[in-house]
């Protein structure tokens, strides 16, 4: 597992793992949704990227899996608020670190 952070087009990204299964990304999907109560929006699955949207304080943010890339949350590409997007992104992926991901 290598969790970091990474600024890419002046949005933060998390990077949870960026080199595990599919599995992992379905765990992070239950934990977002069991905990945090988010409720995925758009789900696009291609054979080898999932990308997943979701609201959180009223942040669009997605989840997506790539067999290249591993697990990540970003922001939604259309962000209004840069430094809010960025903090929830950081709350987020703080909170899964703590679960061991």
């Amino acid at each position: 597992m290598c969790y970091h952070l990474k600024t890419s087009y002046g949005t933060t990204e998390a990077v949870i793992d960026d080199n595990c299964g599919i599995s992992k990304f379905y765990m992070i999907a239950d934990v977002l949704s069991d905990e945090l109560k988010v409720k995925f929006i758009n789900q696009i699955d291609d054979a080898d990227a999932l990308c997943w949207d979701f609201k959180y304080k009223k942040h669009y943010l997605t989840l997506q899996y790539s067999i290249f890339n591993g697990v990540s949350i970003i922001p939604h590409p259309v962000v209004k608020d840069v430094q809010t997007s960025d903090k929830i992104v950081r709350e987020i992926s703080g909170l899964l670190v703590k679960k061991a991901f």
